[in-house]
């Protein structure tokens, strides 16, 4: 543990952490206040005890760096707003809109839809707090990579508790930022209690700082009820981050007045012990070493106490007032607006017929069609960077970004550990803060290693903070069977992604979509999945010499036919399109319809079809019980059940884990004839 040096107290400085600290102070008592009186729904995390830690962390910054929050984030998010404020004017709104958010207000930061747990001032550089433990650590360190990326001194703010010392992502975002000395400071808010269980039930090691020796970066413990000790044990660390030392671990030692929530009534601390912590409060150890100081009067202290608890009940009398968001803007602020206009549509369908009437188009393999699309986005925008594990020499899993080491070098293309979740969670770090990050999971097997980072903080994002962030990242994967190796390599998990709101949904067939889709995704300004299936790496099609990019959401019709529609996509599309010829050869008319994309969903293309042909087979990879084939049989039913002449026909995986053996595979797993059997049943 390393010692931090010591200043002479300023006045102006140090009274305005006392003011800080007062506000914190009273705005969390007026919380525990209005929780009970039931003025304020769901859980709030009450940060009285610890306001040291923020103000003293918070103050060290200029007004151009970044935080991220957890639980008690009051404290990180009312600091970070009172820095920027510039005057009581500014002060009181910042106030104002703190406290109407925590009362579920349309005039709140987050117009209601964040609450206690996801406090956020996005336009101040505060990125949001999140209730899952240690889910802030990833996005603090790919804010940190961000600002790398682009050449700044900027640095980075992460609070989290001492319960995520113990969380895998703690270990994996410390790990990927000392690798790459990323401007990213972890303050350790250690108030000796994750919920109910103690630090030392929990952790093996009673001094939480020296787990930083295992990444070669600074650990330093903190005495967090000290505000002048944490202002001092930041400055430094942020002084090495912006000069590109890299990361530091603080350990802040604190104590929470409160319970965990407003349900923990403390039965596992004594009153003796609360007590004691009550003698170093932090609020009185300053106020203390001003008086000492000769610096400030009773009266003085008094007229600062008055104006804070002042405010504070101007900022509960504007919330309660104010309006609950209206029911009519539930869906406000769910996706970022699309960057296509239905000009951009119709000039792709008019490029696809061209390409179906010309033989001379060049053939590219799908594969091929991937790399070319990352090189050319890369070139057409400097924000854009690929991460993952074996990109570089490897070219990835299947060589898709073979050869992109070479020609952009490891800045923009980042070799990674084997740390999905953190690699994922950096990348919605990154796209937060300016970047377009596309992040390569090698399986989409293994994107649920980093579900949380996806689901809840990349999906979740822009709807959660009020509409006030866009997260343009593309996650590229790889699914599906058909190379024999097994359960855990094999599955169809887009029926997993497409359910969360917030995150779209990419299932290309062909290199042309491939291409198309790939340069779409990187230019949305929404989290995307962009699944590839490991089966069509090698098949080549026609790609376009122009730039091109394929709208979200518009289906292809790749066969038209008469008597019966198969809704399909990804490798499902080429077997489907081998059974239209087969059964072509019978009479039998097959219209192939290829949605492309999941999320956003073409239903007209949907609705269009079925009402050609009467009659539908759904085809898809997943396993059949809760694949993404039983949402497309709801949607059809309910907006095309007149039109059906026989109920609709799902083909799709068995229920069961992928098996390697190939005789067991091969009918786990809908091929060609699977196909051709339920054409036949849906013209029963």
């Amino acid at each position: 543990m390393s010692k931090t040096k010591k200043e002479e107290l300023n006045k102006e400085e140090a009274v305005a952490w006392l003011r800080q600290m007062l506000d914190i102070r009273y705005f969390e008592e007026k919380i525990n206040e209005l929780l009970g009186k039931n003025l304020i729904r769901g859980a709030s995390h009450l940060y009285a005890g610890q306001e040291a830690v923020a103000v003293g962390a918070i103050n060290a910054l200029r007004g151009d760096d970044l935080i991220t929050s957890t639980h008690r984030g009051h404290g990180h998010c009312y600091t970070r707003g009172a820095i920027a404020s510039r005057g009581e004017i500014e002060q009181q709104e910042h106030l104002n809109k703190m406290m109407a958010e925590l009362c579920g207000r349309q005039t709140g930061y987050s117009r209601g839809r964040g609450g206690s747990m996801h406090i956020a001032d996005v336009e101040r550089g505060n990125l949001g707090a999140t209730g899952i433990v240690g889910g802030n650590l990833p996005v603090a360190t790919g804010a940190a990579l961000s600002i790398k990326l682009r050449g700044e001194d900027r640095a980075v703010l992460c609070f989290f508790g001492e319960g995520a010392v113990n969380n895998g992502v703690f270990h994996e975002s410390l790990n990927l930022a000392s690798i790459w000395k990323l401007p990213v400071i972890y303050i350790l808010e250690n108030n000796l209690y994750a919920m109910s269980v103690p630090v030392s039930v929990s952790t093996s090691v009673s001094d939480l700082s020296v787990r930083a020796a295992a990444y070669n970066m600074p650990g330093v413990a903190v005495d967090g009820q000290d505000v002048a000790a944490m202002r001092n044990a930041t400055a430094e660390a942020i002084e090495r981050a912006r000069r590109g030392g890299g990361p530091t671990l603080i350990e802040a030692r604190t104590y929470r007045w409160y319970g965990h929530s407003r349900s923990d009534a403390r039965a596992y601390r004594t009153r003796e012990e609360e007590a004691d912590w009550r003698t170093r409060d932090p609020i009185l150890v300053l106020k203390q070493k001003l008086t000492d100081a000769g610096l400030i009067a009773e009266a003085e202290y008094e007229q600062i106490e008055s104006a804070a608890k002042a405010a504070i009940e101007k900022a509960t009398e504007l919330a309660l007032a104010s309006p609950e968001p209206p029911a009519s803007e539930l869906f406000d602020g769910l996706y970022a607006p699309p960057r296509t206009t239905p000009a951009d549509t119709a000039r792709e369908a008019e490029l696809r017929r061209n390409i179906r009437n010309n033989g001379n188009i060049r053939q590219m393999a799908y594969n091929q069609a991937i790399a070319e699309a990352l090189r050319e986005e890369m070139k057409r925008d400097p924000s854009v960077f690929i991460m993952g594990e074996d990109i570089g020499i490897y070219g990835g899993a299947y060589g898709a970004t073979k050869g992109l080491l070479e020609e952009f070098g490891p800045e923009r293309v980042r070799e990674t550990p084997i740390s999905e979740a953190t690699v994922c969670g950096a990348g919605v770090g990154a796209a937060m803060t300016g970047t377009r990050p596309v992040v390569e999971i090698m399986y989409v097997d293994f994107t649920l290693l980093a579900a949380d980072q996806i689901a809840n903080q990349g999906a979740k994002n822009r709807y959660m903070f009020g509409g006030k962030t866009t997260v343009p990242l593309v996650i590229r994967t790889e699914g599906g069977a058909g190379r024999g190796i097994a359960a855990q390599h094999s599955q169809s998990l887009e029926a997993v992604w497409a359910h969360f709101p917030g995150i779209y949904v990419v299932m290309p067939s062909t290199p042309y979509d491939a291409k198309g889709l790939l340069k779409a995704a990187i230019r949305d300004d929404n989290p995307i999945m962009f699944i590839e299936h490991k089966m069509l790496y090698g098949t080549k099609g026609p790609v376009p010499e122009e730039d091109y990019a394929i709208p979200l959401g518009v289906a292809d019709v790749k066969r038209e036919g008469s008597h019966v529609s198969v809704i399909t996509y990804s490798r499902q599309v080429l077997n489907a399109l081998a059974a239209a010829e087969k059964l072509a050869a019978e009479g039998i008319s097959v219209e192939v319809l290829d949605l492309r994309t999941l999320k956003p969903l073409d239903l007209e293309a949907i609705i269009a079809t079925v009402e050609k042909t009467g009659r539908v087979v759904v085809a898809y990879e997943g396993y059949k019980t809760n694949g993404f084939g039983a949402e497309l049989v709801a949607l059809i039913n309910e907006h095309c059940f007149d039109a059906l002449d026989a109920p609709p026909v799902r083909v799709a995986a068995a229920d069961v884990p992928v098996p390697m053996a190939e005789s067991l595979e091969s009918v786990a797993i809908p091929g060609v004839e699977a196909m051709i059997a339920g054409i036949r049943e849906a013209l029963r």
